[in-house]
């Protein structure tokens, strides 16, 4: 093997190191981790290890390298720009940052979409420095004059937000001088319905929730809990999983899977003393009605949240839908 093949192959072989850091949100720390450094030695000994610093760094090359090519490709791109934005708040900090999304069409008309930033913005969160980071970023990226529309969440804020962006922006570059710029997201308002509605049959819903929450307490309670299903011969694999309160396509997912689990539940509830919160007939009356419904939302939701393939399209479509059902279910009752 020659110095050049060899010095190519170190290149080679830190650039997936950091791929594989990146992929798998791997902890930078895992490069002094004796286990690791020992599978490493045995696999390839002329592997000279990387430092955190070095590794660092082989992460920061990658994303300045796709971030070229994302601006190349969308400098080169000749179609408008559909721009989707979301606030996140990280768990351990509680600093908020937000994502900001492009979607367009290539030349080979391709749906494409890029991650344009990922941006700490500062508190508080108002419309001035939300607008003042998307103009920002509109800006970096050279789009300001390609926008189509914004899509955001419902919510006041977004709403006297897009009103400043109109000002930041040359509205004559804009289709209709701006009027369509503002797009609201269609999945957000599902859940705002959704949301409405379950705080109406809330006590059904926890009794549920906290049988789940008692039976995935501990890995010796979901062995017993899996032991109890095989031996009333339940033929499903899916786990029980808890939701989370704010996300209602969780809570369907929570219900359903109960559902399938109903027998279970009741045999324990004679065979463990410490486990007081069974559902009552009727909770489960009512998880299999809500089922029914939010089926109905959460294949919506799905359709809206698709990434391949232009949505604005299906929008109307799914809404006669969702409204021919529940009327139609209103009747029949």
């Amino acid at each position: 093997m020659s110095l050049n093949t060899y010095q190519f192959d170190q290149v080679r072989v830190r650039n997936k190191l950091a791929r594989m850091v990146i992929l798998h949100e791997y902890p930078l720390s895992m490069i002094d981790h004796i286990g690791f450094k020992e599978f490493v030695a045995d696999l390839q000994p002329m592997f000279n290890l990387v430092t955190r610093n070095t590794l660092k760094s082989d992460i920061l090359k990658i994303y300045d390298n796709e971030r070229e090519k994302a601006l190349k490709m969308t400098d080169k791109n000749g179609s408008r720009m559909a721009i989707t934005t979301d606030m996140w708040t990280s768990s351990n900090k509680k600093r908020g940052f937000m994502v900001i999304t492009a979607h367009f069409i290539d030349h080979t008309w391709t749906l494409q979409s890029r991650v344009l930033r990922f941006v700490y913005v500062p508190s508080p969160h108002t419309k001035d420095v939300l607008a003042e980071v998307l103009v920002d970023c509109f800006l970096e990226w050279n789009i300001d004059r390609k926008l189509s529309i914004k899509t955001v969440d419902n919510c006041s804020t977004n709403d006297a937000m897009i009103r400043l962006l109109l000002n930041k922006l040359d509205t004559s570059s804009l289709m209709l001088g701006g009027s369509m710029l503002h797009m609201r997201c269609a999945a957000h308002i599902l859940n705002l319905i959704v949301q409405d509605g379950l705080s109406l049959i809330g006590d059904g819903i926890e009794r549920i929730r906290n049988s789940v929450i008692y039976w995935t307490g501990s890995p010796k309670r979901k062995q017993k809990f899996e032991e109890n299903a095989r031996q009333l011969r339940v033929q499903c694999t899916k786990e029980l999983v808890l939701d989370y309160k704010t996300r209602w396509n969780s809570t369907y997912l929570m219900l359903s899977t109960a559902l399938i689990y109903k027998d279970v539940f009741s045999r324990l509830a004679k065979r463990e003393i410490s486990y007081t919160c069974l559902p009552y007939d009727y909770d489960w009356e009512l998880a299999k009605d809500i089922c029914g419904r939010l089926e109905l939302f959460h294949s919506a939701t799905k359709f809206f949240s698709g990434r391949k393939y232009p949505t604005t399209n299906i929008y109307l479509n799914l809404v006669y839908e969702l409204k021919i059902a529940l009327n139609l279910e209103y009747v029949f009752k």
